[in-house]
């Protein structure tokens, strides 16, 4: 430091200039002192002049700006001829080879970069002049993403892989590779501890990884709403959704061992140069990955000019990010062969992503009424081809659908449909209770899917549709408590009727307010299954107890609307 520098810090009284002798460097430094005083001084009096009538700051000039304490006045830079907005984790990067352009000693440069997820990007009103997001698909995205041209190859490449600690990795991860549907069949077995998920609306991470994992879910079955279910059911046991991938490598650099905190963020998905950089370090969690096989993706990183922008220094600047300094940052600089192509619209990438987003995890109470009458042994054709029946089909997508329920939901079942006129309107399957509890030696989930599987309806029984739905609700406005959704969930394939229960629809719904509390509301959420189903009726109900009726008109879709009955639970 020179004599007429101040130090950034002043160092603690026995360390430093404050051992020297009295005469020496300590007295230049308490001559600064002096000097700085007479400077902050003469900075109020000039700060008391420039105040105008209304007891205010004057405005600041850029041509005439403040005098500064420090030094001569120095007017603020121009815009840049340049900017450039990338990808946090290859920022570094591409601000290396900027500075190899920037001239020396320039204050001012004609190239500024600054580091951005792109999901920020593109809610930001200000566009940069050259963009590097870490997935094409953000150009599709973007509103504006037409205005952007891209010459060339991504400048980057780095394949999404699924990071755990060590002591964990072989419970999802066997011989170098992971796979999505492994990872949901390791999360329900109860094989993994979590699993970590970022938001997909604001990350290259998340936005990558619900793209595979859906395609993973699809590629195991030929019905679409069953391939929901399971990529559904990995969504419903995620216990962070929004944390980035920078910040749980950062949590797991702050944990000194394979502590619980380590075990509690569990698997997540990461881009494989992220995990590099992470394992380079001496860390007190090891973590290994693995890329998932059923749906490989991988993060890209295109380069974006927009158009009106300084196309000869965005060339020179592409020309000067080195594949050498691609590569030294661990990412790759050729694409990975095998990985997934992207949807031909940006509307197929964000569908599921705004579902995964928008999912609210709640405490959940819920009781299914399921309709028994013989209707539903009526004979139809899945999606597969394959000639069944609206009850078989019913155990498919209901076994399945039991995994949706978090640890933390409390559920019940009733059938209604009876071959005995003088018969109850529903009868109890399964009592109301926590998932977790035991039920005759077994969880109360694993007694909820024997007893979907051993469904079987009584030919020519009545649909007591009405009475059992307002016993429903009756009985689970007695369990409402706060800080828990409470709901009743019908299926049904046809009207009420058939029973001594019968009744009109007027009278139903008089019943039905006559019992209303908003202090204890009970939505009901209803699906109606097949062509027969009484839409209006089920539409009625779900409109007085706030809740949605959806229609699965064509019975091989009763596994979709399974699963838009399982999301507005969770959206609304």
């Amino acid at each position: 430091m020179s004599d007429n520098e101040w130090p950034r810090q002043l160092p603690a009284p026995g360390h430093g200039e404050w051992n020297e002798p009295e005469h020496g460097p300590r007295r230049i430094v308490l001559s600064a002192v002096l000097v700085l005083a007479v400077l902050l001084t003469a900075g109020g009096v000039a700060w008391q002049l420039m105040r105008n009538g209304s007891g205010q700051p004057a405005a600041q000039s850029s041509a005439a700006p403040l005098p500064s304490a420090t030094g001569p006045s120095v007017a603020p830079c121009p815009d840049p001829e340049l900017r450039v907005v990338a990808a946090p984790e290859i920022e570094p990067v591409i601000r290396e080879a900027a500075a190899t352009l920037n001239p020396a000693g320039q204050r001012c440069a004609p190239i500024t970069v600054q580091a951005q997820e792109p999901g920020a990007t593109v809610q930001d009103a200000r566009k940069p002049d050259v963009w590097v997001p870490s997935s094409s698909a953000w150009l599709r995205i973007a509103a504006d993403g037409a205005a952007y041209s891209v010459a060339g190859k991504p400048v980057a490449y780095s394949p999404i892989v699924l990071a755990g600690p060590e002591g964990i990795g072989r419970l999802y991860a066997e011989d170098g590779n992971s796979s999505w549907t492994g990872l949901i069949q390791s999360l329900t077995s109860d094989r993994i501890p979590s699993v970590t998920m970022p938001d997909p609306l604001t990350t290259t991470v998340g936005l990558l990884s619900v793209h595979g994992v859906h395609t993973a879910t699809a590629r195991t079955t030929k019905d679409a709403g069953i391939a929901q279910l399971k990529a559904l059911t990995l969504r419903s046991r995620i216990q962070e959704s929004t944390a980035d991938p920078a910040t749980l490598l950062r949590r797991m650099a702050e944990q000194q061992d394979n502590t619980t905190a380590a075990y509690d963020i569990g698997v997540f998905p990461v881009a494989e140069q992220q995990l590099r950089a992470y394992q380079k370090a001496d860390r007190g969690v090891r973590l290994i990955g693995a890329p998932p096989v059923d749906a490989r993706v991988e993060a890209d990183y295109p380069y974006a000019v927009r158009k009106g922008a300084d196309q000869a220094l965005a060339d020179k600047l592409r020309a000067a990010i080195s594949k050498q300094a691609v590569t030294a940052a661990g990412f790759r600089d050729q694409p990975t062969a095998g990985v997934l192509g992207l949807p031909d619209t940006a509307a197929r990438l964000l569908g599921p992503a705004r579902q995964w987003s928008q999912y609210q995890k709640v405490a959940f109470q819920v009781l299914l009424l399921i309709d028994s009458s013989g209707s539903m042994n009526e004979r139809i054709t899945d999606r597969g081809g394959r000639a069944t029946t609206k009850a078989a089909l019913l155990r498919e997508s209901g076994s399945i659908a039991a995994d949706l329920f978090d640890d933390e939901a409390t559920v019940g079942m009733w059938y209604f449909g009876s071959t005995d006129r003088n018969g109850p309107a529903h009868t109890e399957q399964l009592g109301l209770g926590p998932v977790t509890s035991t039920v005759n030696g077994k969880t109360r989930r694993q007694a909820l899917v024997d007893t979907i599987r051993s469904y079987r309806p009584a030919a020519n029984a009545g649909t007591p549709l009405y009475q059992a739905v307002l016993d429903g609700v009756g009985t689970m406005r007695t369990q409402v408590k706060p800080e828990t959704a409470t709901v009743v969930v019908v299926l049904t394939d046809g009207a009420d009727g058939g029973t001594r229960f019968a009744m009109s629809n007027a009278e139903f719904q008089k019943r039905l307010a006559a019992g209303h509390d908003p202090a204890k509301a009970v939505p009901i959420i209803a699906v109606g299954y097949g062509p027969d189903a009484n839409m209006p009726a089920l539409q009625g109900m779900a409109k007085a107890t706030g809740g949605k009726a959806i229609a699965a008109r064509n019975p091989a879709d009763l596994a979709s609307a399974i699963a838009q009955a399982f999301l507005a639970a969770h959206t609304s």
